[in-house]
């Protein structure tokens, strides 16, 4: 349960930092991924999904 709030509180850091650090691009970021496919999304989404796996896989093995 540590690391599961742990993990939280680093995606919210990062989220955080970019917000933050420049609030302008995260608007248009925000806008722009609006307007995309929703196919196109779900690609993107299942990739990230698949990284973050393998990543913590390789990590605590």
């Amino acid at each position: 349960m540590v690391e599961l709030f742990s993990i939280i509180g680093v995606f919210l850091a990062v989220e955080g930092a970019v917000y933050a650090g420049a609030p302008g691009k995260a608007k248009h970021l925000a806008a722009e991924i609006s307007q995309m496919d929703e196919a196109l999304l779900r690609r993107f989404g299942l990739i990230a999904l698949v990284a973050g796996v393998l990543l913590v896989w390789l990590v605590r093995g």
